[in-house]
């Protein structure tokens, strides 16, 4: 496309200023001018944006439909600009109006949209279908509210409701046209010989359109979310009658729907939240799907080789249903028909072995709130049970359950695991009797993630260092990086790659960390933790071993120590106790060790709270060690271990996920590898005992527990951490106890790399230049081959 030039970009921004925002220059906040700048943007996106619809219906295109409950795409001003190759032209414009760029970029806020990795990996995927000119539409829910803001009270997590959409949100496109009646409830009865469900709550899905636009702005996609609106705005007569609560009851149903990302589901009012926002995404979806492809063909059987579904774990696995039950019961056809068109285009993504990560609903449930799609999903149960003659333990529906994992998997045409690892153990663990019946349909695709915001975007210091040493390319192909491997030879480049590193940490300790009162020195280690909090992640592994450390610190505190600066990132669940007494002990024990005035200069603790996209933008750069330590067999792949990774840290973790695939790629000697496999995991935790004798033979790890039972890090009370110190002595499921010696010797071989400077520069840089595997765009690729069986479009 086109550059526009500074002169122009700034005529522009004055423009809607004056005219969007009805400002004057001389009376602009920040916020105006924000505005006024991505209203700017957003012009430039929407000619691609057109011209994309346009080529993919004139060319006949088969289209992508990714299905998430998350899209968490942060900010959007920062990353379009760079998508649309305006940086600098943008730099230019906005100096010359006397403002400062970052200030702008920083007052927008975070989309409320997601929570890790699974809307994360969502939004790099939707990037990269619009960098490679693949015709996609993202469909998810605008929450209001999202999943929530962090705060910390006494070093406990205290849950608040985000407000991203308290002002004007420039990037969406309100679609009133494409709005989709979604039922609920209901009865079903047979009417000339075919079912007929007649809910009895129902709500107005209105689209409102984001556009996605990729690297160099010649094609933009769709991201579709979904709110919801009452079908009946407000009854008067009940208002009039004095019964004013009732009256809104429409409105109120309606907006919980999209309010709250994964609302606590320990009550039967929560689960039926879910279900239903789970349906109301996927029906809507569905029904927009069919919109648009019926007003270009007329015939259904053409559906699998024009439209490609896929369904981003199992939340939206109600999806087989309703395609069934829209085809049989909207367009006439029968069972058998509507089930294979609707095989033929449906494809879903593990991303858990937890059994307790893939859904289930009581049939009670199901039958309640979707009576039709309870009757649809034992038509499937029976059809799959008949075709395949497989044993009972297999059924979509037992013990009273809709197990809606099976029902992905025996709905889709393909199934895929996210990383080398979690695939395997997926053919041999949770899908093992399916994988058995099926053996064709499991299949990998590792996770990646764009380099346009994860490094071009995210670390200009380190992206503008690779340009100059091994030009640009890297940005559209990351494998170009390979080029970088002779540099790590070079002093001349090493030094200027630490540079770049200390600035980013220069950066972090003066602003985020600083306003956490934690004085950091940006020649310590930075070592960073950034994860959703759960005790397969093993935030509490990384804390024991800071006590121990600290431990040994004090005991000799004119030993050779090595400073580090540990950092946690990350939430927990509302209703996920045990984890959020993990986030209690390690606030809990950072405001004991970061006062102690003899260690303090070694070592540091800081919690940030709310974590998010643009926090791990900040963070993320200016990480030396990576912490990748889950229970392995445990993670399904992670894509932080990459965004680390391509930014230079250096990865301590368990063959685990994408952690075994980064350490082929970037060398099992710039790795620091430790603990279980998962094959020895089995045999650990069948032994009765073993997180008892494990303690007892580590005397740090002892050490550690016994100083938190005595209260050393809460006043004296050691009650609030009974049941964790209880579940670690003796249950431990994710083997903390038995890693935790590997662990922290490991660490210990970290600190010692870390003072061999030029080394350490070097595997950094090996890293770095041996991560282009790990782009979104190569995982896409794979998608369009293997999945889809789709090809991009000229535009």
């Amino acid at each position: 496309m086109q550059l526009p030039s500074a002169q122009t970009l700034q005529d522009r921004i004055l423009y809607h200023l004056t005219h969007t925002q009805g400002r004057a220059p001389e009376h602009a906040t920040t916020f105006d001018w924000r505005l006024a700048v991505s209203y700017t943007i957003r012009d430039l996106i929407v000619t691609p944006w057109m011209a994309a619809h346009r080529a993919a219906h004139a060319q006949g295109a088969k289209r992508v439909y990714y299905l998430s409950m998350e899209f968490l795409i942060g900010r959007i001003l920062g990353d379009a600009i760079i998508n649309l190759k305006l940086d600098s032209a943008m730099d230019e414009a906005l100096q010359f109006l006397g403002l400062d760029k970052q200030e702008i970029l920083n007052d927008e806020p975070d989309a409320a949209l997601g929570n890790g990795g699974l809307g994360r990996l969502a939004a790099c995927f939707m990037e990269s279908l619009a960098s490679l000119n693949v015709p996609a539409f993202g469909y998810g829910i605008r929450y209001e509210h999202g999943l929530f803001r962090q705060r910390f009270e006494a070093g406990q997590q205290v849950e608040t409701p985000e407000d991203w959409l308290n002002q004007p949100h420039p990037w969406e496109f309100v679609r009133i046209d494409y709005s989709y009646t979604i039922g609920f409830k209901g009865h079903v009865e047979e009417i000339d010989g075919r079912e007929v469900w007649h809910p009895g709550e129902s709500v107005i899905a209105r689209a409102y359109d984001t556009p996605v636009v990729g690297w160099g702005g010649e094609w933009a996609n769709t991201l579709r979310l979904w709110g919801a609106h009452p079908t009946t705005l407000f009854d008067l007569h009940r208002f009039n009658a004095g019964d004013h609560a009732a009256a809104a009851e429409p409105e109120a149903l309606a907006r919980t729907l999209s309010r709250v990302l994964y609302p606590d589901d320990g009550t039967e009012s929560g689960k039926e939240l879910r279900l239903k926002q789970e349906f109301f995404l996927t029906s809507a979806a569905l029904q927009d799907i069919l919109r648009r492809f019926l007003g270009e063909y007329d015939d259904l059987d053409l559906l699998p080789s024009k439209v490609a579904i896929q369904l981003n774990d199992t939340h939206p696995a109600i999806a087989g249903p309703e395609l069934i039950r829209l085809l049989m019961d909207e367009h006439g056809l029968d069972f058998a028909h509507a089930r294979d068109l609707a095989r033929g285009t449906l494809n879903y993504t593990n991303h858990t072995l937890l059994p307790e990560a893939l859904e289930r609903w009581s049939t009670w449930l199901m039958g309640r709130v979707l009576p039709r799609h309870m009757q649809i999903i034992q038509m499937i149960d029976d059809d799959h049970r008949k075709t395949t003659g497989r044993p009972e333990r297999v059924a979509i529906v037992q013990h009273d359950q809709v197990h809606m994992g099976e029902l992905a998997f025996v709905m889709a045409g393909k199934v895929n695991g996210v990383s080398a690892l979690h695939t395997e153990l997926v053919k041999s663990t949770v899908f093992a009797d399916l994988h058995k019946l099926h053996p064709d349909r499991i299949l990998n695709e590792t996770n990646g993630v764009t380099p346009r915001r994860w490094l071009r975007m995210a670390n200009p210091a380190l992206a503008g260092l690779l340009d100059e040493s091994i030009g640009t390319e890297w940005t559209a192909n990351l494998d170009a990086l390979r080029q970088l491997e002779p540099f790590a030879e070079d002093a001349a480049f090493l030094d200027r790659l630490r540079g770049a590193k200390r600035a980013n940490k220069v950066w972090l300790s003066d602003g985020l960390l600083h306003d956490l009162g934690v004085s950091a020195d940006p020649d310590a280690i930075f070592d960073v933790q950034v994860k959703r909090i759960h005790e397969y992640k093993r935030q509490l592994l990384n804390i024991l071993e800071a006590i121990a450390l600290w431990r040994r610190i004090h005991d000799d505190p004119n030993g050779d120590w090595t400073p580090r600066v540990k950092i946690f990132g990350g939430k927990a669940a509302p209703g996920y106790w045990l984890a959020k007494t993990v986030i209690h002990l390690i606030n809990d024990v950072a405001a004991t060790i970061n006062k102690d005035p003899v260690t303090s200069k070694f070592l540091q603790i800081a919690y940030p709270p709310n974590y998010n996209v643009s926090m791990a933008e900040d963070l993320i750069p200016a990480s030396d060690l990576s912490e990748q330590i889950s229970t392995a067999g445990k993670e399904a792949s992670g894509t932080g271990n990459m965004k680390f990774t391509m930014n230079g840290a250096l990865t301590i973790g368990t063959l685990d996920g994408a952690n075994v695939e980064i350490r082929e790629q970037v060398g099992a000697e710039n790795f620091f590898l430790f603990g279980l496999t998962a094959d020895e995991v089995g045999g650990v935790l069948a032994t009765p005992g073993h997180a008892r004798a494990a303690i007892e033979a580590n005397e740090d790890l002892k050490a550690a527990l016994h100083m938190i039972a005595e209260g050393r890090f809460s006043g004296g009370r050691a009650d609030p951490y009974f049941s964790l110190l209880d579940r670690t002595w003796n249950d431990d499921p994710f083997l903390v106890a038995t890693d935790f010696g590997d662990y922290f010797a490991t660490q210990r071989r970290v600190d010692s790399a870390f003072r061999d400077t030029r080394h350490w520069d070097r595997m950094a840089a090996l890293n770095i230049a041996r991560s282009g595997y790990f782009s979104s765009d190569r995982t896409i690729r794979g998608y369009m081959r293997d999945i889809w069986d789709v090809t991009p479009v000229t535009p």
